[in-house]
């Protein structure tokens, strides 16, 4: 299975569909593919982490992290508590967090994050 993003072939696994399938969503919502990157590592202290997807701004800074799970996983709280986790190394103005068959996109406002009901435009993003 072809990543554009990490421009190779990568393995074609249950979740690596669905990463693939958001980062054609994304890219056909007007999403610049270059200001988008898959397994992008952060740190959180000593730890090493790896982002599915992260959306930048114009100027390189990560605006959106997207969390990808296989579709047979549940969207919980376990995976939105995985991809704050990735926001606290890198913050972040939205999360999606997606198994394919579900996806939920949640902004941050000065009381947290909270539930948008659609994709928002990658210009309302910024």
């Amino acid at each position: 299975m072809w990543d554009p993003l990490r421009n190779k072939e990568v393995a074609d696994t249950p979740e690596e569909k669905v990463r693939q399938w958001f980062i054609a969503t994304l890219a056909g919502a007007g999403y610049p593919m270059g200001l988008m990157g898959s397994e992008v590592q952060l740190r959180f202290g000593q730890k090493r982490l790896r982002a599915d997807i992260v959306v930048y701004d114009r100027s390189g800074s990560p605006a959106a992290i997207v969390e990808c799970k296989r579709p047979e996983v549940k969207i919980n709280a376990t995976v939105a508590s995985q991809a704050l986790l990735y926001h606290a190394s890198s913050p972040v103005r939205f999360i999606f967090l997606t198994n394919g068959e579900s996806t939920y996109i949640y902004k941050r406002t000065e009381d947290g994050f909270k539930a948008v009901g659609s994709l928002p435009a990658y210009e309302e993003m910024l």
